[in-house]
């Protein structure tokens, strides 16, 4: 990362500036989607960038998200680095297809003649009452597809560093942002810089028990820690912004260090992410735990409508204190 002048931005605006960084930086680079031109898109990340480039470069879209996936795809083995837009990760279904059998194989199945340099950029999560179709948490869904890259920061800056790196990065990669992220503020530089995939961040430094989180959970884990400091619990908070390929090695070092860890996800715990961190460091770090790995997950239900029962559930602060608590004893 360069030295640059840090601001105060939104998430949103930390991702408008990465996309238009992206462009101005090069010109192959090009948007596609649903409502992201003039609008701004559905939640005003694109805003201002088709005033700025024009209908060539921002571009929309009819409503079918295989048919954008398809035209990103074609257009990356022609040399372009499209970053399309799926307006609700739920309708990732849409376009599986496209994503798993093409764009993921795109590299080995040509032996590299051509690549998929895409972004999928999509909106994930819960917490809004946006009910069982806009809510979901999809990141289990991809992650057994070898050649797909998974991002999920946390942070402005983190939304800025890593996009711009994934729009470089020459692998299919599937861009989730956490809707109950896109209205916080936090620091960012000015111009370019990256953030490097693969890496996760100790967001926050502890000696008791470890957190592994992502998204808003990552957000969740640092309250619960802030609480926890209170009664004398040192919480160590682990950022893991790449979900495919993950950081093991950070990981696997902070639970040797505290021999406590929680793997937080706002998912349901069958078959996800929760699932596959507990497995990793069951098997690397076995002799240094002093309690067996916790998840705590969303639970194995559509999200609900209503506000009430869909904070029911999903997971928050209160878990990850709860856990933690039962963990020290």
């Amino acid at each position: 990362m360069t030295q640059s002048t840090v601001r105060t931005r939104t998430f949103v605006q930390a991702l408008n500036e990465a996309l238009d960084t992206s462009m101005e930086r090069n010109p192959s680079v090009y948007m596609l989607g649903e409502d992201i031109g003039e609008m701004g898109g559905d939640f005003g990340v694109t805003r201002g960038l088709w005033t700025k480039y024009g209908d060539e470069r921002v571009r929309d879209t009819p409503l079918s998200e295989a048919a954008i996936i398809g035209t990103a795809v074609g257009s990356a083995m022609m040399g372009m680095r499209p970053v399309a837009e799926i307006m609700f990760a739920d309708f990732l279904g849409e376009c599986y297809d496209q994503l798993v059998n093409n764009a993921a194989k795109m590299h080995y199945m040509f032996d590299g003649q051509f690549k998929a340099s895409i972004v999928v950029r999509t909106a994930c999560g819960g917490g809004f009452g946006g009910g069982p179709h806009h809510s979901q948490s999809v990141e289990g869904w991809f992650l057994n597809v070898p050649g797909m890259v998974i991002v999920a920061p946390a942070t402005p800056a983190d939304a800025k560093g890593l996009l711009i790196a994934a729009i470089e990065n020459d692998n299919p990669v599937l861009f989730l942002e956490h809707k109950a992220l896109y209205r916080i503020k936090g620091d960012v530089p000015e111009g370019y810089y990256t953030t490097p995939l693969r890496k996760a961040a100790v967001a926050r430094q502890g000696s008791d028990v470890t957190v592994v989180a992502t998204m808003k959970m990552v957000h969740e884990a640092l309250a619960a820690a802030d609480e926890l400091a209170k009664e004398g619990i040192d919480v160590e908070v682990i950022d893991l912004r790449t979900i495919r390929p993950y950081d093991a090695e950070t990981v696997l070092e902070s639970v040797r260090k505290t021999g406590r860890v929680i793997v937080a996800s706002e998912a349901p715990k069958l078959g996800g992410l929760a699932a596959e961190l507990s497995a990793t460091i069951g098997e690397e770090c076995f002799h240094h735990l002093k309690a067996p790995v916790m998840r705590i997950a969303g639970l194995d239900a559509p999200i609900p409508f209503s506000l009430v029962l869909e904070k029911y559930i999903l997971p928050g602060k209160e878990q990850v204190v709860a856990g933690i608590r039962s963990m020290i004893k």
